[in-house]
């Protein structure tokens, strides 16, 4: 039963990424190189986000909500963003639209921040006796962080790629701020305000969603030939 139930979880967690990956072109235009590139790049953006993580951030002996602290992280947090651009704007790739290449980018962002976050959480604690929704839960904040990544790929596609810009850049800008910023805000959901972590994930959900109906209309708004 325990095996059943890692095995269950780690489908909802894993699973989204390999059915996106499929049931969309990117499988028939062969884009697996430039999500494996991706997500090699977000494992150097990790590592040097940890770095200055633990170079300027005190260790707090308690789970309390330290705003200075959290506005320290976020502003390490916009390391995130200089990665994506990275990927985006640096790395070679094989002859594919912009299309497929922003959705290549933020598919292998988003498979290796769950590899990287919760895998070793769901072998060590969904084999456990004793169930919990934490695992599932998980599963579903992984597939957040998926429409998440994807779209903020979008966002950056908008930015940084194309010739025919946005009129304004703030929509994309303060998506930016919140990416950088959004392990602060769930800290302070769940330390400094108190809430369950179903609420935190249910917040990451909304969020997620609202930053893909801004990608997809910025998107839609900028179909017309550049002139």
């Amino acid at each position: 039963m325990t095996v059943f139930h890692f095995f269950n979880c780690a489908i909802l967690t894993f699973g989204p990424h390999a059915v996106y990956y499929s049931a969309t072109p990117l499988s028939e235009y062969d884009t697996l190189g430039t999500s494996v590139k991706a997500a090699l790049v977000y494992l150097g953006t990790t590592l040097v986000k940890l770095v200055c993580l633990a170079t300027f951030l005190k260790v707090s002996e308690n789970d309390s909500f330290d705003p200075s602290q959290e506005l320290l992280k976020a502003l390490i947090g916009f390391v995130d963003v200089a990665g994506l651009y990275f990927a985006s704007t640096q790395l070679t790739h094989r002859n594919i639209s912009q299309n497929h290449k922003f959705q290549a980018i933020g598919l292998g962002w988003a498979f290796s921040d769950s590899v990287l976050h919760r895998l070793a959480p769901l072998w060590v604690g969904a084999r456990g006796l004793e169930f919990t929704w934490d695992y599932i839960l998980q599963g579903v904040e992984a597939n957040a962080n998926l429409v998440f990544s994807i779209s903020l790929a979008a966002l950056g596609s908008l930015m940084w790629l194309r010739k025919n810009k946005p009129k304004t850049l703030i929509p994309i800008n303060v998506c930016a701020g919140i990416v950088a910023s959004m392990p602060s805000i769930t800290s302070y959901l769940r330390w400094g305000l108190g809430w369950h972590f179903s609420k935190v994930v249910g917040f990451q959900l909304i969020t997620s969603l609202v930053i893909a109906f801004i990608s997809w209309q910025l998107f839609s708004a900028c179909q017309k030939p550049y002139a």
